[in-house]
């Protein structure tokens, strides 16, 4: 067996692992907390929760909320400002992707000063951020235990992927309760945005057995689950098996890493700011496509994993199999089927293809791919 290294944080799943954050930010020594959240996350009543734990334990506990979908570069640098002036000590992230990633752009800049987006790439962060907490509020994103951040560089229009064991959490409070509150779109978005971690890191030319093990069983979760939650969103079961969907898929693509649809759902999300879920789900049926050929053995156990009747298939049949059940679930999900909506133009186009060649998620993909085909593929869907 090769050599391979794998990193998650310690965490925590259950019903009420909310519960536990005063304890664990009084085990890692906190005095004062920045907790990083959002205006939706108040709103749904999750932060008195937290609150209420961190009161329990006598911590003290700032919080700072002024962040938007796709977290800015700016929002992190502000973010910052505030845990030095506030004299915080220790981060709680309470939220799904944008307030985790933020979160831990925040940590980088504390410990290891100058500009957030000095630290785009992998391994550029040489020390240690200060102990971070995250309480995931969707099942899709696993920002939660990956090694992943994800920030907008606002003046470059484009997203950059910070990739390091250094922005690994140090436990992660996973509970399923907080899931709940999530609407029609923001359940559907981030649920197919956990299939997509599962079967890019399953196809990843970076994939290990035990990545594999996890992106499989993510698939097969995802794809029973979600679904069921698309006709009832109080399924409260549909809601703990996409919890544990994500987390699996999340442990897959942080050691395994991604491919051609986050990068350019990272691209088009840093130039048009679009929904980061909505955008993987609009591509997948495209880059499988694009990729198929590359990877049939994969794509044809991934088809298995879905569900899919494959006995005696030729690969070509798989493959249409496998787009046609990418495609119901997208239709299921009320995703949209292109870009169209975008009015992307072709200037756009050059953009969005340049920026996509530079993401870092491309290194991994199984089929390289030259910037005039990303053009073609954009073009193709726009």
């Amino acid at each position: 067996m090769e050599l391979r290294k794998f990193v998650v944080p310690e965490f925590v799943v259950g019903q009420g692992a909310i519960d536990l954050a005063g304890r664990y930010v009084s085990n890692y020594g906190g005095e004062k907390v920045l907790i990083v959240t959002d205006e939706g996350i108040i709103k749904a009543d999750w932060l008195e929760k937290l609150q209420e734990s961190l009161d329990l334990n006598n911590i003290q506990y700032t919080v700072f909320q002024n962040l938007t979908p796709n977290p800015k570069d700016y929002e992190i640098m502000e973010g910052v400002r505030e845990f030095f002036s506030k004299k915080c000590g220790i981060l709680v992230a309470l939220g799904g992707g944008s307030p985790i990633d933020c979160a831990k752009g925040i940590g980088i800049v504390v410990s290891n000063g100058v500009h957030i987006n000095s630290y785009e790439g992998v391994d550029a962060i040489k020390l240690p951020m200060p102990p971070l907490i995250c309480i995931p509020t969707t099942a899709g994103t696993a920002a939660d235990i990956s090694q992943f951040a994800i920030i907008n560089n606002t003046e470059e229009k484009r997203k950059i992927a910070i990739i390091s064991k250094a922005v690994v959490p140090d436990v992660a409070l996973i509970d399923v309760d907080l899931t709940t509150t999530m609407d029609f779109g923001l359940t559907t978005a981030t649920g197919i945005d956990a299939l997509v971690h599962a079967i890019e890191a399953y196809v990843s030319n970076a994939s290990s057995p035990i990545t594999d093990l996890n992106a499989l069983e993510a698939i097969k979760l995802i794809n029973l689950n979600l679904p069921k939650l698309v006709d009832n969103l109080d399924n409260y079961e549909a809601r703990s098996g996409m919890v544990l969907g994500s987390l699996l898929a999340g442990k897959a693509f942080s050691n395994a890493s991604l491919g051609l649809v986050h990068a350019m759902a990272h691209s088009l999300g840093g130039l048009k700011d679009t929904p980061h879920g909505e955008s993987n789900a609009t591509l997948l049926e495209y880059v499988i496509d694009y990729n198929f050929d590359a990877c049939e053995a994969r794509y044809s156990e991934i088809a298995g994993a879905m569900g899919i009747n494959i006995t005696d298939c030729s690969n070509e049949k798989v493959k249409v199999l496998l787009l046609d059940r990418i495609r119901s679930l997208r239709d299921l999900c009320k995703i949209p089927r292109d870009l169209t909506h975008l009015r992307i133009t072709s200037d756009e186009i050059r953009q969005l293809s340049i920026n996509t060649s530079n993401d870092a998620c491309l290194a991994t993909n199984p089929k390289h791919i030259s910037i005039k085909e990303i053009e073609e593929l954009y073009a193709r869907i726009c």
